[in-house]
């Protein structure tokens, strides 16, 4: 299970997902997450209740602040990302070319983030998991076997609409 995600990075977007938050400070998910070779972790955690600065626990610095006007220098700088299920998030960090952990609201009713998760992860570009399942998943995944997003191709896009509007005579 050794691998090489030093630096971590955990977003909730401008959403308040606390159990996300708590989720990552505990002390069975820091353990593991070192084991994993974890140093350090960033947290972005948006309205959420939780105390924003820096601090040590269980030999890993944590870095949490509230907002930022930019995600995407925190998202380079990581080895790994572990995001709610935002759509907007999902593609930023794909794009990047990060291993993706994605954990799913549950509080969220007609949940669409799960489907988007669940479609990403058949796919192979990213696991997903809920707080009560992250601790087992990071456990047993492998996120060297991920594949990354493919580039757009906006020649599909224009071949669907000639299909649409296609006049037959």
């Amino acid at each position: 299970m050794c691998s090489n995600y030093a630096k971590i990075f955990v977003t909730v977007g401008t959403t308040r997902f606390d159990a996300l938050c708590r989720t990552i400070t505990k002390v069975s998910i820091l353990e593991t997450l070192k084991l994993l070779g974890c140093k350090e972790i960033t947290m972005q955690i948006g309205a959420s209740d939780i105390e924003t600065g820096e601090y040590v626990k269980s030999g890993i610095i944590l870095r949490v602040y509230k907002y930022k006007d930019s995600l995407e220098k925190d998202i380079r700088a990581a080895d790994l990302v572990i995001s709610h299920a935002g759509a907007g998030t999902c593609l930023e960090v794909l794009e990047a070319k990060k291993p993706l952990l994605v954990v799913v609201n549950e509080d969220l009713m007609d949940n669409h983030q799960l489907e988007l998760a669940e479609q990403l992860q058949v796919d192979g570009h990213l696991y997903y998991c809920t707080c009560d399942t992250m601790e087992s998943t990071l456990q047993e995944v492998d996120f060297q076997l991920l594949s990354p997003l493919p580039k757009p191709d906006p020649s599909l896009f224009i071949k669907y609409l000639d299909d649409i509007f296609k006049v037959e005579c």
